[in-house]
């Protein structure tokens, strides 16, 4: 798998936020067939960072309903797989950087 392949999109919540200010670690949308070296090695090339530590997680997909002049529209949100990245002390990614 390609390294441009592996990351998606970096997750913004308010968890991911207090995550990255306390423990350093970053939250990422990743491939569901990318492991765990290739993350990293994805991260560490792209950021420029030093990587200590990934966690991966595959987040299954919701049932979603919603009531419309039509009646009930039923659907289901898609899985993906999160990978949650620790960095180096003293090193940070700049998520924001061109915003």
């Amino acid at each position: 798998m390609k390294l441009s392949e592996v990351l998606i999109k970096p997750i913004l919540t308010e968890k991911a936020n207090a995550q990255q200010e306390s423990l350093r670690r970053f939250a990422f949308k990743v491939a569901r067939k990318a492991n765990k070296l290739e993350i990293k090695k994805a991260i560490e090339s792209f950021y420029g960072v030093t990587v200590v530590d990934v966690n991966t997680a595959v987040i299954p997909g919701k049932n979603k309903t919603r009531f419309t002049k039509a009646g009930f529209i039923k659907g289901q949100k898609p899985a993906y797989k999160k990978a949650l990245v620790t960095v180096a002390e003293g090193e940070t990614i700049d998520l924001y950087g061109a915003v």
